[in-house]
């Protein structure tokens, strides 16, 4: 294995290419060349495929492209350069006619910034031939393997950022706008600034985490609840384990405490409030690049059509009979989650004691592992729906698929949390008449802490797997997939290599990056998002989590893509686009949500009933005993064992005659009592106040906090008015 030669491609396209050896000292400059497209050996020996090169070289020849051919044993190089014509005239189509800076003219003596000359290379390689094929046509059929851009300059990348020793430091953000584009910084900008923000509200989550702590022998409920030696708890399932004493779940009751207390309701709006001014904020944060979409065909191909916008009913009706087809495919997914914890609460009673728990944190880990199979299930579908719609541009067909996407990944994440939230232990009937799955096994119930504790569990363990093993297999994958495609390279390191075919090599060796790699991020931060707002009532440690994980995240997709990826090809954008009206709507969707676990799934509501019209102080009276006092007794419904269709007969228990439940029920008929109705009147009455005041401090807050800096407003006031003054002299 004797030195690798260097080979230059010389020759009209149209013809058989003669390459022709040349020392390495006449090689032309690493820096110069734009993109590497790189093929397999073998294909040179086919007719066919060797021609389809030449066709497509060709074709990128005649629009002022220069080529450069390596080979190695195994693979092909082509080197490939755009001549600065192309980037004379992309400055020209891009000059404002209606406001003309000087500054932006053509002069022709200015360099190209890098990210410049690749996205216009990228766009003029994905592009149609005359033959109509495309390069993702010809990779499908062997005639190419790959394309992509070279990294060049990542070194001070690499030292101020992509480190992990660069945790707490400042993100160079233009440096990575100059190196990346302006769509990655944008991203690693709003996460830096997501992030940031989220410390305050992780401050006030484990303040009202904690004051439950501080309280935890002080709850008068909790103490009740202790000391229940005399309260007999019916059966929660056919094969519960029988009765149990209501103080057997003194833990829980104090665990509950930690979340489900009067902090809540104000860390919920706090939430609210925050959601409103990180967003006012960060639209301040906006970029205002060309429009250069258009440009770009025009360069591509003069003789390029405008593409009109279009609109078809059908279309958009087949969409959405589709899309509403796979909402319910995601309801139903959680209607099986809830099938398994039925079946799991039969079959587990067998062997468990705390058969309610158990299920619980079994549901979550199948959860967790339905959530993995239908993302990548939801991506095929968001897909095929948007080729279907037909988008005018790329842009509009990312939009489009930002949108479906979303809405698909919104039900399979928050569906099963939206069930245990509302739904679960409301339709169960009550004890001797409860309502069966396919008539044979009884709906899972709450646990008897209440129904706060189900969510709490669900959604510590959905974000703790989210944000620990993800992140885990979010680093290790590439890192590990890296070192597969290394190897080769490694034991071949001993071959002399000329320099500029040793950083082709390497750049061919880090792992293939797609259209979707920043959207997968912002996708994975916009449920991250999701699950900080939407039910952080029942689940105040939320931004806390994210918090870390954020800070992980950052230099963890940093090392990505400067040490472990092929270079992402620049986009330019003026702000994170479609997501933010995705932002916008989880922060609507999170007041309702809270209102709603406040008013149906907490004790808030029960409590301050109990407290100002049932309790010990009602209608203003002071007494010296705690005014939640006898709460516990009040809210456990009566039932009656002989009332039983089986009673059922457990040894140790045959003198028990009556049960108790928790419901707002008669004991005489079981019929829903008149606290039931009163309560739920007020329940329905506290959603619509907390929605109306949390939506009108988010209007107050949007006012407050305008959205484009005052700074910003004056120095275009200032450009507008010196441009005016320069016409008239």
């Amino acid at each position: 294995q004797g030195e690798e030669s260097l080979q230059v491609l010389a020759g009209k396209a149209e013809e058989c290419f003669p390459l022709m050896e040349i020392g390495a000292g006449e090689a032309e400059a690493s820096e110069q060349w734009d993109y590497v497209l790189v093929a397999d050996h073998q294909t040179q020996l086919h007719l066919k495929q060797a021609q389809r090169q030449r066709d497509f070289l060709g074709h990128l020849e005649r629009k002022g492209f220069h080529f450069k051919v390596v080979e190695d044993q195994k693979r092909v190089f082509f080197g490939i350069r755009a001549d600065n014509r192309i980037f004379d005239l992309y400055r020209t189509l891009l000059v404002d006619p209606e406001h003309p800076d000087p500054r932006v003219q053509p002069t022709g003596s200015e360099p190209v910034p890098a990210t410049t000359r690749i996205r216009i290379v990228s766009f003029v390689l994905n592009s149609k031939t005359a033959a109509g094929e495309t390069f993702e046509d010809l990779v499908k059929d062997g005639v190419f393997e790959a394309k992509f851009p070279l990294h060049k300059g990542e070194k001070d990348l690499k030292r101020k950022w992509a480190q992990w020793r660069n945790m707490f430091c400042e993100q160079p953000i233009d440096e990575i706008r100059n190196y990346f584009g302006e769509k990655v910084a944008l991203y690693f900008a709003w996460l830096g600034w997501y992030t940031y923000m989220l410390a305050p509200a992780a401050l006030v989550g484990l303040i009202v985490f904690f004051s439950g702590f501080a309280l935890f022998d002080a709850s008068q409920i909790s103490k009740e609840i202790c000391e229940a030696n005399d309260i007999v708890m019916c059966p929660v399932g056919d094969h519960g384990g029988g009765y149990q004493l209501l103080s057997e779940t003194c833990t829980f009751a104090k665990l509950t405490h930690f979340f489900d207390n009067e902090g809540t309701v104000v860390f919920a709006i706090f939430m609210a409030l925050w959601a409103t001014v990180f967003l006012e904020i960060w639209k301040r944060y906006v970029w205002c690049p060309p429009q250069e979409e258009m440009a770009l065909e025009l360069i591509n191909s003069p003789d390029y059509e405008l593409q009109m916008y279009q609109h078809s009913y059908l279309r958009s009706t087949v969409i959405l009979i589709l899309s509403l087809f796979m909402i319910c495919l995601m309801i139903g997914m959680a209607h099986v989650l809830v099938v398994y914890r039925v079946l799991a609460a039969a079959l587990l009673s067998n062997f468990l004691q705390q058969v309610t728990t158990a299920v619980v944190v079994t549901g979550a880990l199948v959860h967790y592992v339905i959530i993995v199979v239908m993302t990548k299930v939801n991506k095929c579908v968001a897909l095929k729906l948007c080729d279907f719609e037909k988008p005018r541009t790329f842009s509009e067909r990312e939009s489009k698929f930002t949108v479906k996407f979303f809405t698909l990944q919104f039900f399979t994440h928050f569906s099963s949390l939206i069930y245990i939230a509302f739904i679960l232990g409301r339709i169960n009937g009550h004890p001797g008449k409860s309502t069966r799955l396919a008539g044979l096994w009884k709906l899972e119930e709450c646990h008897l802490s209440g129904c706060m504790m189900d969510l709490f569990v669900q959604m510590a363990i959905i974000m703790g797997l989210k944000q620990t093993l993800s992140n885990c297999m979010e680093y290790l994958w590439p890192w590990l997939a890296h070192k597969w495609r290394s190897m080769p390279a490694m034991i071949h390191s001993c071959v002399a290599l000329e320099p500029e075919l040793r950083e082709w090599q390497r750049n061919y060796f880090l792992n293939p990056v797609t259209t979707f790699s920043l959207f997968d991020e912002f996708m994975e931060m916009m449920i991250q998002y999701g699950f900080t707002t939407i039910f952080v009532a029942a689940f105040p440690l939320a931004p806390l989590l994210a918090l870390f994980s954020n800070l992980v995240e950052i230099r963890l997709d940093a090392i990505k893509m400067v040490q472990l990826q092929r270079r992402l090809v620049p986009r330019k954008a003026n702000d994170i686009g479609t997501w933010l009206q995705v932002l916008e709507t989880i922060g609507v969707l999170a007041v309702i949500a809270n209102g709603m676990i406040i008013a149906f799934t907490s004790e808030f509501i029960p409590r301050v009933v109990y407290k100002y019209r049932y309790g010990p102080c009602r209608q203003g009276t002071h007494s010296t005993v705690n005014c939640l006092t006898g709460y516990v007794n009040h809210s456990l419904s009566v039932f009656y064992i002989k009332d039983f269709q089986d009673p059922i007969k457990i040894e140790g228990w045959e003198n028990v005659t009556e049960c108790r439940y928790r419901d707002y029920r008669n004991s005489h008929d079981y019929n829903f009592s008149e606290q039931f109705w009163f309560l739920l009147a007020i329940r329905l009455a506290f959603l619509i106040l907390f929605e109306h005041v949390a939506l009108c401090i988010k209007l107050i807050a949007a006012w407050f906090v305008p959205d484009v800096p005052q700074s910003v407003k004056n120095k275009v006031l200032e450009e507008k008015y010196q441009t005016l003054r320069k016409k008239m002299w």
